[in-house]
């Protein structure tokens, strides 16, 4: 991982009340540094991702179809977007590239550059996000759901942890996803990657399961 490294850690403040919230203490270690940079800062988790798409109903069905997410409510906001949730939460934003004014208006920031197209007009691919992750348990019904929706996904053993991670990517847009899982479950299954930390599987015995 050439990126910065992050570990994060919760440090609880209390005041004379008890009634202090919980901060986050993040600390950044650039490599090569022998420093540590300490902040502390209220993030608490990654909310959700918008995808703007030149087919939102279809990149709504993708997800829901092949990897069970639910869709469900969203406030109005002036222009057509869904809403895909985990549980109680909303994830995945999906809307419609190049909609309108009002909703380019609305998601733009003060430094945009006028009359650029950061949608990039629905273009096939991640642009500058590689892929979106997901953490999960159950992979055995995943494979399966998988399997039976003749989505096509990667195995790897991820550097020197203990995650099992299957990639694919969504034919809709394009976007590649990855799915997490603990290592364990892939040993229970039989699962062999195609790829582990330090290079491919080359044992001939080893081919891909994904199918």
């Amino acid at each position: 991982m050439t990126c910065t490294q992050h570990k994060a850690d919760q440090d609880q403040e209390i005041d004379s009340n008890n009634e202090l919230p919980i901060k986050k203490q993040i600390y950044l270690l650039a490599p090569n540094q022998n420093t540590r940079k300490e902040y502390i800062m209220g993030l608490k988790l990654l909310e959700h991702v918008l995808i703007l798409t030149h087919d939102p109903e279809g990149t709504r069905d993708w997800f829901c179809d092949n990897l069970g997410f639910t869709n469900g409510y969203h406030p109005e906001f002036g222009f057509p977007v869904y809403w895909l949730y985990i549980g109680d939460q909303d994830v995945l934003h999906i809307g419609k590239a190049r909609h309108s004014v009002h909703q380019d208006t609305y998601l733009k920031t003060p430094s945009d550059v006028a009359g650029a197209d950061y949608s990039a007009a629905g273009a096939l691919g991640s642009g500058r996000i590689d892929h979106v992750c997901l953490n999960c348990d159950g992979m055995e019904e995943f494979i399966e759901r998988l399997n039976k929706k003749g989505v096509e996904f990667s195995e790897r053993k991820a550097h020197n942890s203990n995650l099992y991670q299957l990639f694919m990517r969504e034919p809709v847009n394009g976007i590649k996803i990855e799915l997490n899982f603990a290592w364990e479950e892939a040993v229970r299954m039989g699962r062999v990657p195609q790829y582990y930390d330090n290079g491919p599987n080359t044992k001939p015995d080893t081919e891909s399961q994904s199918s």
